[in-house]
Order: C-alpha cells, then sequence, then structure tokens
C-alpha cells in the first residue's frame, strides 16, 4: 500500500516502525518475515528498501514501502562480489536514508517512528538513528556462534589465526572451540579486499553494540551458549524469535523465479530417498568444481533434486553440465534453476541436504528434520557447517573442497549409511525443541512479547 490512501490507512494502526534490510535474499526473507510477525502484534510497518533487488510491494499489502536511490548500475554491481557490496551500500545509502528518515519524522504520513529496526551489517543506520534521535534495534539474519567469531576478529587478527596458511588450516582456535582455523569466517571472494570482511565486519559489531537491543533469527536451545555469552558481552537487550521462517512464509519475497514443478517430481519419489542440492543464492563455483560436483551425484546412484541457479558458475549465466551426465543419471535427477525450498525441504520424499551452510537454509533443515551436507563458501557458512558436524552432529562437512570420489562417499554415507540414521535421530530432536520454543511458554514465543513490550517501552 502505497501513496496517500496507504497513509490514511496505516496513520491509526498502532506504533509505527522502520525496518531497513540488506537487499540479498538471505537478509530480506527473516526481515520481512520479522516485519510480518510484528504486524501481526500490532505495529505499523515500514519498509525503506534499495532500487537494487527491491522487494515487491505487491506481495505485501500491509506495509508501506518507501525506495531510495543506491546510486548502484547494473555494471558496478556486476563487478563487486557481496561483501563489497554491502560495503559500498553502507556508503552510497547514508544521505538518502537520512533524508527520507528526517522526512518521515517532519511530515508524519505513517504515524511517529517507534524505531528503527535495520540489519546489523547496515551498521551506518547507527550513527543517522542518533542524529535523529531515534531508538534502533538491530537484526542479525545469520547464527549467533558466527557473531560470537566476528566479535572476536580484532583478537583473532592480534593472534594471527585470520593469516595461517593452508598447512596450518586444521590448528585449533581455543578462544572459541571447537573452531579451527579453517572454520573462522572469511571473505571467499577472490576479487575482493582481504580486509573488506575484516573492516565490514567490526563496524558491524561495534554498531551492534551501540544499539537499544538485538534480535536473534535464533532459539535458545540450538545456540544458548553463545547466546548467552553475546548478552553477557553485549549489555543490550537480546531477543532471540526464530526460527523466523516458521512464523511466516518466505515464498513472497523470494528474489528468483521458483520452480515449483520440482514438487510434483517429488511425489513420485520414494519417502527419503532425495538428496536435495542448493547452495544458495550469492555462492559461486569453478567449472572445474561444478564438473566435480555433477559426477559426484551421478556416481552415487542416488535419486537427487539439483538447483543450479543462472550464476552459479564464475562467469557464466548458462551452465552447461558434463557431457554423459544427463545419460547417467537419467530418471533419478531433475535439475532447476531454483526451487520452493522450505517446500522442497517438507517433502517427504526429501532425506538429506547438500547446503552451502547459510543460516537460513540450516534453520530450514534442522526444522524440517533433514540431515546435511555441508560445502561452506564465505562468510558465516564456516562457522555453522563446524556446528553442523561437530557440534549438533546432524550433518558433515566436506573438508577437501569438491572432488567427486569424496562427494559420492559422503552422499552414500548420508543417504543410506549407519551415520545418516543416527544423525536423522539428533536432527529429529533439534525439530522437536525448535517447533516447542514457537508454542505458547516456548523460548521464542516468550521472547517475541518480550520483545513487543520492550519496544512500547522505547
Amino acid at each position: 500500500m502505497t501513496g496517500v490512501e496507504g497513509m490514511q490507512a496505516q496513520k491509526d494502526k498502532g506504533p509505527h516502525l522502520v525496518l531497513f534490510p540488506i537487499p540479498f535474499q538471505g537478509h530480506l526473507n527473516p526481515m520481512l518475515q520479522l516485519a510480518t510477525l510484528l504486524h501481526s502484534k500490532g505495529f505499523s510497518i515500514t519498509i525503506i528498501h534499495t532500487n537494487f533487488n527491491a522487494p515487491n510491494p505487491s506481495n505485501y499489502p500491509s506495509f508501506n514501502f518507501e525506495p531510495i536511490p543506491d546510486g548502484l548500475s547494473d555494471d558496478r554491481v556486476a563487478a563487486m562480489d557481496p561483501i563489497a557490496l554491502v560495503a559500498a551500500l553502507n556508503v552510497v545509502c547514508k544521505a538518502p536514508f537520512e533524508e527520507l528518515l528526517g522526512r518521515l519524522v517532519l511530515e508524519n504520513p505513517y504515524g511517529p517512528i517507534k524505531c528503527i529496526i535495520s540489519d546489523a551489517m547496515m551498521h551506518f543506520t547507527q550513527e543517522v538513528a542518533a542524529h535523529l534521535d531515534i531508538p534502533r534495534i538491530v537484526i542479525r539474519t545469520s547464527s549467533a556462534i558466527s557473531f560470537a567469531a566476528f566479535a572476536a576478529f580484532p583478537l583473532l587478527r592480534q593472534k594471527g589465526y585470520l593469516a595461517v596458511k593452508d598447512h596450518q588450516s586444521k590448528v585449533p582456535v581455543p578462544e572459541l572451540p571447537p573452531l579451527r582455523c579453517k572454520d573462522l569466517p572469511s571473505n571467499g571472494f577472490a576479487t575482493s579486499d582481504p580486509n573488506a570482511l575484516y573492516h565490514l565486519m567490526t563496524h558491524m559489531v561495534d554498531g551492534t553494540r551501540a544499539a537499544s537491543g538485538v534480535i536473534w533469527n535464533a532459539f535458545d536451545y540450538l545456540e544458548r551458549s553463545a547466546l548467552m555469552k553475546i548478552g553477557q558481552d553485549f549489555q543490550i537487550p537480546n531477543f532471540s524469535v526464530g526460527p523466523l521462517h516458521k512464523h511466516a512464509s518466505s515464498s513472497s519475497c523470494s528474489l528468483l523465479p521458483q520452480d515449483h514443478s520440482c514438487i510434483a517430481w517429488l511425489d513420485k519419489q520414494v519417502h527419503g530417498s532425495v538428496l536435495y542440492v542448493s547452495f544458495g543464492s550469492l555462492a559461486a563455483m569453478d567449472e572445474s568444481e561444478l564438473v566435480e560436483t555433477a559426477w559426484g551425484l551421478a556416481d552415487s546412484n542416488r535419486h537427487f533434486l539439483w538447483v543450479v541457479r543462472p550464476g552459479s558458475v564464475h562467469g557464466s549465466d548458462w551452465v552447461d553440465l558434463p557431457k554423459g551426465f544427463e545419460e547417467k543419471t537419467e530418471g533419478r535427477c531433475l535439475v532447476v534453476k531454483w526451487a520452493p525450498q522450505q517446500e522442497v525441504l517438507a517433502h517427504p520424499a526429501v532425506g538429506g541436504f547438500w547446503t552451502h551452510g547459510g543460516w537460513n537454509s540450516t534453520l530450514e533443515s534442522i526444522c524440517e528434520g533433514v540431515p546435511m551436507i555441508c560445502s561452506p563458501w564465505f562468510s558465516d557458512q564456516r562457522v555453522n557447517a563446524r556446528y553442523v558436524d561437530h557440534v549438533w552432529r546432524v550433518g558433515m562437512q566436506l573438508d577437501n573442497g569438491f572432488e567427486r570420489g569424496e562427494i559420492e562417499q559422503a552422499i552414500r554415507r548420508l543417504m543410506v549409511g549407519n551415520d545418516g540414521q543416527e544423525m536423522r535421530t539428533r536432527i529429529k530432536v533439534l525439530k522437536e525443541n525448535a517447533d516447542g520454543c514457537l508454542r505458547e511458554g516456548g523460548s521464542s514465543y516468550e521472547s517475541l512479547n518480550s520483545l513487543k513490550d520492550y519496544i512500547l517501552s522505547l
């Protein structure tokens, strides 16, 4: 709802919140899910967004949408990796965000602004909020365990852990057990400034420390230790209200068209027989890695649903699968450009998930009781994968990149081995706890009520 009618309709709908997400799929989804949840609690919602990857307002008729210019041409965006792009957004969005927010305060079209909720990585919003004397709460759309690693970056750099050579990659990091040097968050993009992630995340941590509170897409049972430590180290209120996707579907905010034909294909498969393979919306592999992935899948002799989105291979919008792959996998595979992931993971035919280890994917897999193979690329994914493998023991990590023999072995181990069955037993416990935290009296249910009361008290 936009324009004068939208303004009038929203004026008397409750305390007004302004939300500002990062324009990437993995960040937009939980932010819009949070917005849906807060709207159901009586809040009026305005979404401020960039022109780049703008959400579709027609999918959210109860929200106000306000675009701001980001000054990013398609050519400039194409030349930047995600880390560089977020760093650029923190620069180019500051002036238009402050101008828009100032206008909303002055003209008051949707009611007085109770607080701003911004993605923690949009750290510039803290300075703008302070200047306009508006409380700012951040949402961290990734795991608490990875945030703890980002918060330790200065110490990790001082001790040399961030600059270890390959032969030292399995050296333990005693300050962050059970992480090894290879599990620490990394940039993962050869084209980027090697210090870009360090600077972006230290700004994020500083901005979070200055905020009025933190919202986590997490639930206590899964990340209790990390959440408690962050609560002690950051003297601001913390609210773990996840898993957010269980409160509200994300299908309506998908930036890529979803191929629902895969559901009909899954309907024809045997219960628990299909491996779902998807490496998220940002990760890209080399052509040689694609070839190893394809033959690892083919040689496993398992049924699989494989998402090969445009841009999955560096420097190529179109992906050609190896010669002979289709013949070898005929009748037991389906390749699509993008899938309705939550629906796929909930399907009874799916018995395993080969993932990049992004937090949304990890939570969605846990919530459906589907064990994982993890191939992390960058940022928080390495931390998540280590916990999936070594702590929660509901999956395994491919430690040696993409090698067809290791891939084949991992798939067989997950889908038909005793290890895979034990993982299913353990992940079922996590699933039950994720369900329980959302019910009345559960930790996330109570945390959401606390968040509502806190916002109203600001």
